[in-house]
């Protein structure tokens, strides 16, 4: 099931799976390939835009703006979206999201009883609840629509991508997958070309009935309007238009920070959207609804409602901070310009948000007390912040999590097992003292003596060290303490001119 093992409470910290995955070549090569693909499109179609910067920063302001007025909004999209023959719900955590989706889901069975299958759209937040799991658990199949989602779904696999889901595949491992999983009443796959048109067709072939058949789709959100009430999904292969429009009911499953103040604003978002997920100038597909159509000939689902969830959104946007997190839209440009993202691949994050601003995200929807590695899975290069559309500072918002990191960790009985807390304190302590300082400066000197040689111009290095220490070592060498410091010769030097001043008096 797609991202049913994406659990950042049982995950393994990051430099545990990572020190895995950077050993599958093939994985690392897919990564790779496809983000700089990605990228060079980015690049061009940015290009283009003489106002690109103006549109990052209008971006932005839009999304400070609603953050700082966040109830105004979501309270004014209930009111038009409820007006528009809508169903608005309250989510505080995943586990309430869950149980009001699972409800509506078996409340829209035509007989009473619970429909076994619902359709769906791409959803990051319907991953991040894990609603397929759950819904599965209800006695209900969820059929991936999107492309990637599916190979994810039929190769029982887990996303690795914000945008694109499967970027780790390439075209033969989902052929493979596709002649396995794939078994529909007069369709053979058994000679599945290995072409991107060959296998869409297959998914196209394998889909087109479940679009005829399912009653119920379960969708997420791209941006909630405040001012019309309405909800924007933006796609490439049009499966989202099918999950719109065939279902008798649509429930969507949007986080509350997904809404924008105004129609207008979606000028300024699906410009910067676009450019910076895929490298395209607009989605093929921008599906905008509101409401309900009442009449007898109208289209779309006949039943309509909105899962507004927070799940510690409210905690996010309280910390002054990192409350810019929540102004990420999801493009996943972040994960493309990453170093680290593209040895590891998005598996050694533990959570369907990988890569840079899932290191950033998901500690704190975890409320710091699981994924605390994630925030040091970075370089701080800050290759994220000159590429974000809206203009999220990542590596300014790391440094803060780490901080938050290393004070939780250094409460209690944690600063007595954990080195790195107990080597901060200490280094704490000797900046706060000059006399310390200088004290800890001789004492380093003596330290160093046994461990260090001279090279041939007489400098010397330290080129082993024990313990712990060891493995920094065996890679680095690291240059001996000068026998003065700047100090020292800056006060030796004073006094020697005082000193030739009187003389000359004299």
């Amino acid at each position: 099931m797609s991202g049913a093992g994406l659990d950042p409470r049982t995950a393994p910290k990051f430099q545990v799976a990572a020190r895995a995955l950077v050993g599958d070549s093939q994985m690392r090569k897919n990564v790779r390939h496809a983000t700089k693909v990605i990228q060079t499109k980015r690049a061009r179609v940015v290009a283009e835009m003489p106002d690109w910067e103006e549109l990052r920063e209008a971006g932005k302001e839009i999304r400070q703006h609603t953050m700082r007025h966040l109830d105004f909004y979501l309270e004014q999209f209930e009111r038009n979206c409820t007006a528009a023959g809508g169903h608005v719900h309250w989510a505080r955590n995943a586990e309430e999201a869950r149980q009001i989706v699972v409800g509506l889901v078996k409340a829209s069975g035509a007989d009473g009883k619970s429909p076994s299958e619902v359709i769906k759209i791409k959803s990051m937040t319907t991953e991040e609840i894990q609603l397929n799991k759950a819904l599965e658990a209800a006695g209900i199949h969820a059929h991936e629509t999107d492309l990637a989602e599916l190979i994810i779904q039929l190769g029982h696999d887990q996303p690795s991508h914000i945008v694109v889901p499967a970027l780790h595949k390439n075209r033969a491992q989902i052929r493979e997958i596709f002649q396995r999983e794939m078994h529909l009443p007069g369709s053979d796959f058994s000679n599945l070309g290995g072409t991107p048109q060959d296998l869409a067709d297959a998914a196209r072939r394998f889909l087109r009935e479940k679009f005829l058949r399912v009653k119920t789709a379960v969708s997420g959100a791209n941006f909630l309007v405040a001012e019309t009430g309405g909800v924007c999904i933006v796609e490439s292969e049009g499966n989202g238009r099918m999950c719109l429009t065939l279902p008798e009911t649509l429930i969507s499953v949007a986080g509350i920070d997904k809404v924008v103040p105004r129609f207008q604003d979606l000028e300024v978002m699906l410009q910067l959207l676009p450019r910076s997920a895929t490298g395209e100038r607009m989605n093929p597909y921008n599906s905008i609804w509101t409401g309900v159509d009442k009449t007898a000939a109208g289209d779309g689902p006949r039943t309509f409602h909105v899962v507004l969830m927070d799940n510690a959104r409210t905690e996010i946007l309280a910390d002054k901070e990192a409350r810019q997190t929540l102004h990420c839209i999801r493009c996943g440009a972040c994960l493309n310009s990453c170093p680290v993202y593209q040895q590891t691949g998005g598996h050694a994050y533990g959570s369907v948000y990988a890569g840079p601003i899932g290191a950033i995200l998901t500690p704190q929807l975890m409320e710091m007390h699981h994924a605390q590695s994630l925030p040091y899975a970075s370089s701080l290069c800050g290759a994220c912040y000159e590429v974000c559309p809206v203009k999220i500072n990542i590596p300014e918002v790391l440094i803060h999590l780490r901080n938050r990191v290393v004070k939780q960790q250094s409460a209690g009985l944690n600063l007595l097992v954990n080195p790195e807390v107990m080597a901060l304190k200490a280094v704490a302590m000797v900046f706060r003292s000059e006399g310390v300082f200088r004290a800890s400066q001789k004492l380093g000197r003596l330290a160093e003596l046994p461990l260090s040689r001279k090279d041939g111009q007489g400098v010397g290095w330290i080129e082993w060290m024990p313990g712990m220490l060891g493995g920094w070592s065996q890679v680095r060498d690291l240059r001996v303490m000068p026998k003065q410091t700047f100090r020292q010769w800056f006060e030796q030097r004073e006094k020697a001119r005082a000193k030739k001043a009187a003389s000359d008096g004299n």
